[in-house]
């Protein structure tokens, strides 16, 4: 039962450092395209060498010194059978033959006791075959010693005689491997090469839509734009064009339609306000007389906004003009304004667009508090800016809504008096056409803190 126990804790635990090691290699690999693709080509390459390299150089080296190794020792035991058999007159004739027909050097010499044997590497092939193959077909005392180029065998023949053998290494070991490791490398280089170049022209045509569409999502023109590359980027490409047309038709469509509309709803509306002049001051005509500069103001800001987001163009806006204007209108409604601005001051924007939202934004902290700070930070990849107040605030509840067109808080803010609810529906708007967002949250001032967030 302990067992169990045991094990079913150790099996709940194991998720727990699983996934942060993944988190954590997910932390280390590198994000781009680029990059990674090439670790989908290197990593398998790299692998399937290492396993290729140890199987193969593995059984390729001992197959080979397996049969150098018993030749050199089928050599040294015909050697040793004729130094038996020889009387020792013979033996000069004997190593002469072993020096000039197997590239032996032999030395008969009386026995001496054998010298400590040496620690053998972990990896060493050739002391292992070796020394089994003199075992197996010799059958006699030997010391042996496989460091350097020269290989060192001592035999005992008997109680007073001993040989020394030396050989050089290569004779017993396969010592070419080299010239596969030099193959292998240069050949995975070489592929590696090519794997490179084609990569990079594949990439370009993504890294290509990927820019336009970044620039499109900022509101910039793109028409240098042509979809390249593989048949999928293309498709995708056509598919982004198409998109974009139909997002410009459907700007320029609404712009038509808004100011169709705007045209005869002016006209209307100067009937009223003719009728409303000729009637005279009439009290009663007070709250339609209000109504009729409701419907106006709503109408005119929103045709503003919508002929502005389709036909302003892209331009360069300084941060430090936007503030100035804050404080100018700070200092008009007698409110306490205080400015944090951190990084270039040239932003790239729609200018009338961006100060409108900012000054739309501004103007509500100013409605319904008496302290706000602004802060601007601006760095290599976005746009940033912080509004806090010490007004009342916007219920959580309600902060998604108040950015729907014409939606009303009775009892908290809203950016317009009159009553529209066009302010943060306005403010959102542009910030979306930049490609960014507004927030809204708690201010550590107690009131309302919104976020403007827009790539740089």
């Amino acid at each position: 039962m302990a067992t169990t126990e045991t094990l079913t804790d150790a099996l709940r635990a194991v998720p727990g450092p699983y996934r942060r090691a993944t988190r954590w290699l997910r932390r280390q690999l590198p994000m781009g395209l680029y990059a990674r693709s090439l670790l989908i080509v290197i990593i398998p390459m790299v692998l399937l060498q290492s396993i290729v390299a140890s199987v193969f150089m593995e059984r390729h080296w001992q197959l080979v010194t397996e049969r150098l190794s018993a030749a050199v020792t089928g050599q040294i035991a015909a050697v040793i059978e004729l130094i038996e058999s020889s009387p020792p007159q013979d033996y000069d004739k004997i190593v002469r033959i072993a020096r000039e027909h197997m590239n032996l050097t032999v030395i008969i010499e009386p026995f001496q006791p054998f010298p400590p044997e040496r620690p053998r590497p972990i990896f060493g092939i050739l002391d292992r075959i070796l020394g089994d193959e003199i075992e197996d077909q010799i059958k006699k005392p030997f010391w042996l010693d496989t460091f350097g180029d020269t290989v060192q065998i001592r035999i005992r023949i008997d109680d007073n005689r001993m040989a020394r053998v030396f050989v050089r290494r290569n004779q017993a070991y396969a010592s070419n491997t080299h010239i596969f490791l030099v193959w292998m490398f240069g050949a995975s280089l070489v592929l590696l090469t090519i794997a490179i170049l084609f990569l990079r022209g594949q990439i370009r045509p993504i890294l290509a839509l990927a820019r336009a569409a970044e620039s499109f999502g900022k509101g910039q023109k793109i028409d240098d734009f042509s979809p390249r590359g593989a048949e999928e980027v293309r498709r995708a490409g056509f598919a982004f064009i198409q998109m974009r047309e139909r997002i410009e038709r459907q700007i320029e469509q609404r712009t038509a339609m808004l100011t169709g509309v705007s045209h005869d709803l002016r006209t209307i509306l100067t009937r009223f306000k003719l009728q409303l002049a000729l009637a005279g001051n009439n009290p009663d005509l007070d709250g339609l007389n209000e109504d009729v500069a409701d419907m106006q103001n709503m109408l005119e800001g929103y045709l503003a906004f919508a002929r502005g987001e389709a036909e302003e163009d892209v331009g360069e806006l300084r941060l430090s003009e936007v503030m100035t204007r804050l404080k100018a209108e700070a200092e008009l409604h007698g409110k306490a304004l205080t400015v944090d601005v951190e990084g270039e001051d040239l932003i790239s924007v729609r200018p009338n667009a961006f100060t409108r939202l900012v000054a739309n934004l501004a103007s509500n902290a100013y409605r319904y508090a008496e302290r706000v700070h602004v802060e601007a930070r601006h760095s290599a990849r976005w746009l940033t800016i912080t509004f806090d107040d010490d007004g009342p605030g916007i219920p959580e509840s309600a902060r998604d809504d108040v950015f729907k067109p014409f939606f009303r808080l009775d009892e908290a803010r809203n950016l317009d008096s009159s009553g529209t609810g066009l302010g943060l529906a306005i403010a959102l708007d542009i910030a979306r056409s930049h490609g960014g967002n507004v927030t809204l949250g708690d201010s550590p001032l107690g009131g309302l803190r919104a976020v403007v967030r827009v790539p740089a």
